[in-house]
């Protein structure tokens, strides 16, 4: 058996094919490398350069190397770029996400796992949140990812397909064995910006309002280890190849950090006093989202390892000085 992995060169997607490659998996990479680097797929799984929305492309891939099941990461992930570019992410997200179910079904795969968002929930009413929670998704991002969802709830309900979607929280750190980690040019993630100016390669951090309404002013996230979050995909594909069922589960720690928390956590570890400026809110930013993982820790079993917002930054700092050499 092989698994698929769409956008598996870039920072998810690469840490999850190590975990697939760890746990003695076939795996085959496809990645238009838009976003994604060829240097970070392991030389024990194959890369295909190439676009997930072309059809012909992955009916080959799927027929030439035996794949059984799939995992969907490809796809546009900022949610302030959602905002001023809506259809460029329902083409890229929904339209070509499309496509690829609908191979999936015309080529027999089973098992498909697709790399969603706390995004759908918008900005929740109740805090953790839960799965069962009400949709109302704030930005093209959020809005995106759920037509993603409907589409694999309905296929699955016609065909002989079984999907797991995976709504992640704020996805923050490196590979603890330094193979892989965030090295998206302008990335967005708070960790990540604020462990580049830790390190002198920003001259200052933004902070993009202090007015919402939580302890200190700022947004609150559930922070959660990338690698803590590739190991809730090999779990979905165990329960999946196990006879479970379609469903949808959080990925986080069910504990929120603000973004001055964040910023302070930066600091203590990195002993760098980096210039941070206060900026008016970002459209599309919900004041504090959480999760409740009842669920993905009952059904799946799965138990996080990397549960600490300081050893979270202690790594994406190396990961940072790694690059730096």
């Amino acid at each position: 058996m092989t698994v698929l992995v769409t956008g598996g060169a870039g920072y998810i997607g690469s840490h999850t094919v190590l975990e697939l490659l760890d746990a003695g998996e076939k795996v085959v990479v496809l990645d238009n490398l838009s976003t994604g680097f060829r240097w970070v797929v392991p030389e024990y799984a194959r890369l295909i350069v190439g676009d997930v929305g072309d059809q012909d492309l992955v009916t080959t891939i799927v027929a030439e190397h035996a794949i059984d099941s799939i995992i969907h990461f490809a796809g546009s992930v900022v949610v302030p770029e959602s905002m001023i570019n809506p259809l460029g992410y329902y083409y890229n997200n929904t339209v070509k996400s499309r496509a690829l179910i609908e191979v999936a079904v015309q080529t027999g795969i089973k098992h498909f796992i697709f790399s969603s968002t706390a995004a759908v929930y918008g900005n929740p009413k109740i805090v953790p949140v839960s799965e069962d929670a009400e949709l109302k998704p704030m930005s093209p991002y959020g809005s995106s990812k759920l037509m993603t969802e409907v589409m694999l709830h309905d296929a699955s309900f016609a065909h002989d397909l079984s999907a797991v979607s995976l709504r992640y929280f704020n996805v923050a750190g490196a590979d603890p064995k330094g193979r892989s980690g965030q090295s998206t040019a302008r990335a967005t993630h708070l960790i990540k910006v604020a462990c580049e100016a830790a390190l002198g390669k920003r001259d200052h951090i933004e902070v993009f309002g202090t007015d919402y309404p939580t302890a200190d002013g700022t947004c609150v996230r559930d922070y959660i280890h990338v690698t803590d979050l590739a190991k809730a995909h090999l779990a979905a594909l165990s329960y999946l190849r196990s006879g479970g069922k379609t469903d949808v589960f959080n990925c986080g720690y069910s504990r929120g950090h603000s973004v001055f928390e964040v910023i302070d956590a930066v600091k203590r570890v990195s002993g760098s006093d980096f210039n941070v400026r206060l900026s008016e809110r970002r459209p599309g930013d919900p004041a504090a989202i959480v999760a409740d993982t009842d669920k993905i820790r009952e059904t799946l079993g799965w138990r996080p390892q990397l549960n600490d917002l300081d050893q979270i930054v202690v790594q994406a700092l190396a990961w940072e000085h790694l690059r730096n050499c």
